[in-house]
């Protein structure tokens, strides 16, 4: 397979307030080997030595572990492929002379920054209101490894933990819901014996504060599992229903 040459539609927005339009631009000689985002950077490449302004897209690690690159591309999040983040899309997934649109994640809840990148940070207050346990450190701490984990317990609350909160769930959601990163992050601890002391106030700040940030509901269309680069099972979100009763019903 030789190289390609693209048409590429992005979404160019200086700013949160600013209307925002789809812009083409034409890249050439594109390796197939290439990464998605190493094909931005040809394109921004090209666009500083012509004085232009380059496309602000987020991205850090390019490795499939930080979940910065949320890119919608062809109307998926993070593209045509399974299982992976944009960094890992590699451009043999495209043709010559196709076009490709980018887009960045649309939720009300993830307002866009500048192009291509958006404002996650309603994930991280979600996490911060109950993503995370507290630990006794007086001196009579207790050695992790001394609490016995049931196997299978063990093996669900790691695969919840592989969330990488890029947001795939909720730009995939045609409700726009946070439900599978939240059932996520409530599930890796409320599988595990140290996450249930806080169990109770856990899950009931972590649904709240996702309310409160405007993600929509859950209809369960399973389109968030398909598009998780992690693939993060919607049993999660079962769970955390479940947790949700039992802590309402205490409370």
């Amino acid at each position: 397979m030789g190289s390609m040459n693209l048409t590429l539609k992005i979404w160019r927005q200086k700013n949160a307030n600013d209307k925002g339009k789809m812009v083409d631009y034409k890249v050439n000689d594109i390796s197939p080997d290439m990464s998605f985002l190493e094909m931005l950077d040809v394109l921004n490449e090209q666009l500083i030595n012509n004085g232009d302004e380059p496309v602000a897209f987020d991205h850090d690690c390019r490795e499939g572990i930080c979940g910065m690159c949320s890119l919608y591309i062809n109307g998926e999040a993070h593209g045509p492929d399974r299982g992976v983040t944009t960094c890992q899309l590699h451009m043999r997934m495209f043709k010559d002379g196709d076009t490709i649109f980018i887009e960045p994640f649309r939720a009300k809840a993830f307002p866009v920054v500048k192009d291509l990148i958006v404002d996650r940070s309603a994930f991280d207050r979600i996490q911060h209101s109950g993503g995370f346990i507290s630990v006794n450190t007086s001196g009579n701490t207790i050695d992790a490894n001394a609490i016995p984990v049931n196997k299978e317990d063990a093996d669900k609350a790691f695969e919840a933990a592989t969330c990488i909160g890029c947001g795939a769930c909720v730009a995939s959601c045609k409700n726009s819901s946070a439900m599978l990163y939240v059932s996520a992050k409530v599930s890796q601890f409320a599988l595990l014996p140290q996450g249930q002391v806080e169990a109770t106030d856990r899950v009931l700040n972590m649904v709240k504060q996702m309310d409160e940030e405007g993600f929509g509901n859950c209809t369960n269309t399973g389109a968030c599992e398909v598009e998780c680069p992690k693939g993060i099972s919607l049993e999660n979100i079962a769970r955390m229903n479940t947790e949700f009763l039992k802590a309402s019903l205490k409370g």
